[in-house]
């Protein structure tokens, strides 16, 4: 069944049946059946139109109030032969004289035109677009999607301040030139877009950019990897408090030695390794601008399985994982040298990358490239750079970097067995590398993956803040121990458990969806069509708040910060900052989804109110 093009609700234009003139219309339903559009003009006539008879506002020009505009509702000129009754036209009080002269005839017509009864659409300015905003509630549902009460009425206002429909004074063949004019601009325009895309990559665009701009992406860049560290030495104090801020700072052996970063390239590389290994299936990605769709191979959790081997084999012939607590600040350093490295030689690639390969974040600027990233998919090969690693050397080495807490507890506060808050950290957080390792396909579909380039924002999150940051709960219990009751416990595992039941069940409702959404186990939930041709959910997990994966997220990590108990503050800054992150990748996101579902997505926003958490955000 081929896809509809324009959404119920959309502000179109529509060609007048039995004329070539095209007046402004409102999409109120699709046939699938017949493949009719029902369109709604702005005089309150309804017809059935098909799809080749509707055009964009886009292919049109727009004017501003006092200009004679090419957008017309109605396009009478002096002469006009044709027996099509426009919408809204009046019917004539009295015929002209066929020997009246062209002067006269003009000033007539001027005077009729402005003693008609002007109903136009109230427009408001939307992204790009325009779209009607009428003010009344909507009226009935059908197929889950909103339709307007058709008796509405339109109010012209007396500003002249906003860009409105006006009405065309242009003589008949003066219309058909410029009608054919407006057609040539519109396949020049049409080339040009499409040219655009597939040979010139994303625009170059220095305004609106995110995190700040410049300055801000350049302070993020120098202020994160102080503020980690800051953080590790507070946690390495007996007393962490505002009293004792800032904390004594190391000398350089303490932070740098060369070995230590040879251990950091031993496992970037063993990770390389077994990502490399032809085990796993292989899916492919997203298509991109040019209609590519690359490949990728799913084999994370086959290479945790294999890192679990090797660090099991690793402390069998005496290699202590004590050496990662002992040296920890200088692995976080190690993480952090190799990631500026990364991101430049990612910078210096993506100069000669060609411009279809460019991500849609990107803007040209070179500082904000370089945080944001400017390729896409930077790949070596078949080996992806990005893919890999979103998931690999960071989030395995989490797992190490806890498991080395765990024995560093049980050494240093001279315990038989670890604490009772040591494995409940261990262990909820272990759940979740596995979970993200198992559901490796679903990352295919994130922002970071689809729409940010590779750059220093996503190299240090995934190399350095995930490894060295997540676990600093563990990394906190070893030298500040506390002990949960069992009832504690049991509350705080239900918490976990309450909250990956909302993460992984929305998740997995989410890419089942994208998959097949005709599957008849998903037949139950409610949609709203797009013109993009895909649908919104609006019911399920997903009518319950717009991200219900970020509340189950939020939820998880509360519950692995409460093992710390409530003595100091610090355990919980990941929670915080997590909580911040994702109020801002939700703003991203809603400010994406805007731009790409239009009309159908205010349907969405009106259907489920709430972002993150119900009644509260």
């Amino acid at each position: 069944m081929p896809s509809r093009k324009f959404a119920d609700g959309e502000v179109v234009r529509g060609r007048w049946p039995g004329s070539s003139l095209y007046y402004e219309v409102e999409i109120l339903s699709h046939d699938s059946h017949s493949q009719l559009y029902t369109v709604k003009y702005k005089d309150g006539t309804e017809l059935e139109l098909k799809e080749n008879d509707i055009k964009p506002l886009t292919s049109f020009r727009q004017r501003k109030s006092g200009s004679t505009s090419s957008s017309p509702s109605r396009r009478r000129g002096s002469r006009s032969r044709s027996r099509s009754r426009s919408p809204g036209r009046p019917p004539r009080s009295s015929r002209r004289s066929a020997s009246a002269s062209h002067q006269a005839d003009i000033k007539e017509m001027r005077k009729e035109v402005l003693e008609v009864k002007l109903t136009p659409l109230v427009l408001k300015p939307f992204g790009n677009s325009i779209s009607r905003y009428n003010g009344e509630p909507e009226r009935t549902e059908r197929d889950g999607l909103p339709h307007r009460n058709t008796e509405e009425k339109f109010h012209l206002s007396e500003e002249s301040s906003y860009i409105s429909t006006q009405y065309s004074l242009r003589p008949r063949r003066e219309e058909i030139k410029l009608k054919d004019r407006d057609s040539k601009e519109e396949n020049v325009a049409t080339k040009g877009s499409t040219l655009l895309k597939t040979s010139e990559g994303p625009a170059t665009q220095t305004e609106g950019l995110e995190f700040g701009g410049v300055p801000g992406v350049f302070l993020i860049m120098l202020g994160l990897p102080a503020f980690l560290f800051l953080l590790l030495l507070m946690c390495q104090q007996k007393e962490p408090s505002l009293l004792n801020f800032p904390p004594p700072l190391p000398a350089l052996p303490d932070l740098w030695e060369t070995r230590v970063f040879g251990v950091y390239l031993l496992w970037f590389f063993l990770q390389a390794l077994f990502y490399l290994l032809p085990v796993g299936k292989v899916v492919e990605g997203v298509p991109l601008t040019d209609g590519r769709r690359l490949k990728y191979r799913l084999n994370g959790f086959y290479a945790f399985l294999l890192s679990a081997a090797a660090v099991g084999a690793a402390a069998y012939w005496g290699v202590e994982l004590l050496y990662v607590y002992r040296h920890f600040l200088q692995l976080a350093l190690a993480a952090l040298a190799f990631a500026a490295g990364l991101s430049a030689y990612l910078a210096v690639r993506a100069a000669g990358a060609p411009p279809a390969a460019l991500a849609p974040a990107s803007s040209g600027n070179a500082i904000y490239d370089f945080f944001i990233g400017r390729e896409l998919n930077p790949r070596i090969g078949t080996f992806d750079l990005k893919y890999f690693c979103e998931l690999r050397p960071g989030l395995i080495g989490w797992v190490v970097v806890n498991l080395a807490m765990l024995l560093a507890e049980m050494k240093i506060q001279n315990r038989a067995t670890p604490s009772l808050a040591m494995i409940l950290v261990n262990s909820f957080q272990l759940l979740y590398v596995l979970d993200a390792l198992w559901n490796e396909e679903a990352l295919l579909t994130t922002m970071d993956i689809t729409h940010d380039g590779f750059g220093f924002m996503l190299a240090f999150g995934d190399l350095v803040w995930v490894p060295f940051i997540y676990s600093f709960q563990a990394f906190y219990l070893v030298s500040h121990p506390n002990e949960v009751s069992w009832p504690m416990a049991s509350l705080i595992i239900a918490l976990k458990l309450c909250g990956y039941v909302i993460f992984r069940c929305a998740n997995s409702q989410k890419n089942a969806f994208r998959k097949n959404p005709s599957d008849p186990k998903l037949a139950h939930l409610k949609t709203i069509h797009t013109s993009t041709g895909k649908n919104l959910l609006v019911s399920g997990w997903w009518g319950f708040v717009r991200h219900p994966n970020y509340l189950g997220d939020l939820i998880m990590a509360l519950a692995w910060s409460l093992p710390c108990g409530f003595k100091h503050v610090l355990p919980y800054f990941y929670v915080i900052y997590f909580a911040v992150l994702l109020v801002h990748r939700e703003a991203r996101d809603e400010r994406h989804c805007r731009r790409k579902y239009g009309l159908a997505w205010e349907q969405y926003r009106q259907r489920v109110p709430y972002r993150i958490v119900p009644f509260v955000y």
